[in-house]
């Protein structure tokens, strides 16, 4: 019997990666290299601080679309940069198994409403609380900057044209749970209460005085689709479900009414975070 002709392995015709993050790093630092400048040259000439240069070469962080298009006319590629960065943006590959398909809902989603009794939001963290949030668990060194970039970039979300309207609630216990470090704290709490007065976020608290809440075990987050359809993320410390059916969907909705009820305003939550960081201890002088 004759044997069948194996097939050919793929080839590619450089060894770049194929992963989109990496693909973009690796081809900025490619560009700069043959341009004959330093990290510092090309700070100096496009106008931004040379570190954030080395840092997106490094895949630690994409950069924002006002950066990339400088960089892309600066290294005259014709959208070629700004091509790579908008595909990058899109990889959810540095996100974890579990929460791809979540991240995938949340990027279509056109409205978004959230209970946090442990955590900010990921939307709304800041580099300084993701890093200390993220780093409490078994994240460490090059995988933790990694998971500290990607969830800085879903902060995007709230910042682009046309994004989702958001709405969070948060358990008092999510805000009396300060940082080590007494700065990144007071920045967590500033970016909280400057969100809070963007026309499409609105952060609500639930105080302790409210009493027990059907929720005080379980984040969640609701997503209504650009279809009319609702899903929901629900979130543990140890793990994460997608809710699609009817039944628990209204179960979790209904709860979640229950807590907005009891929250405070919008204006009595703004007034409620600026107590807490007039409270803030500063950090001490050198």
């Amino acid at each position: 019997m004759s044997q069948r002709p194996q097939r050919p392995q793929r080839r590619t015709v450089t060894s770049r990666s194929q992963e989109p993050r990496a693909r973009f790093a690796e081809e900025l630092r490619a560009l700069r290299e043959r341009n004959g400048d330093s990290l510092r040259q090309l700070g100096d000439r496009v106008g931004w601080d040379f570190s954030l240069f080395g840092k997106m070469e490094k895949g630690h962080t994409l950069g924002s679309a006002d950066v990339v298009v400088a960089l892309d006319q600066y290294f005259g590629v014709d959208g070629f940069l700004v091509t790579l960065w908008e595909l990058a943006l899109g990889d959810r590959s540095e996100f974890r198994e579990p929460y791809r398909e979540y991240m995938r809902l949340e990027s279509e989603a056109v409205s978004l409403w959230h209970f946090g009794v442990t955590r900010v939001p990921g939307v709304l963290q800041t580099r300084g609380y993701a890093t200390e949030v993220l780093g409490a668990g078994d994240i460490r060194g090059d995988e933790l900057a990694q998971q500290v970039e990607a969830r800085l970039g879903r902060g995007e979300l709230l910042t682009r044209e046309g994004g989702p309207r958001f709405r969070t609630i948060l358990y008092e216990a999510v805000l009396r749970v300060a940082l080590r470090e007494r700065g990144a704290w007071r920045e967590q709490l500033e970016h909280l209460l400057r969100a809070s007065e963007l026309p499409y976020v609105t952060i609500q608290v639930l105080p302790f005085s409210a009493g027990p809440c059907s929720l005080d075990s379980t984040d969640v987050m609701f997503l209504q689709l650009a279809n009319g359809r609702t899903v929901a993320y629900v979130e543990t410390a140890q793990w994460g479900e997608l809710v699609q059916e009817h039944t628990p969907l209204d179960r979790l909705q209904h709860a979640y009414d229950a807590l907005r009820d009891q929250a405070l305003s919008p204006a009595g939550s703004r007034a409620y975070l600026g107590r807490l960081l007039e409270e803030a201890p500063c950090e001490a002088s050198t």
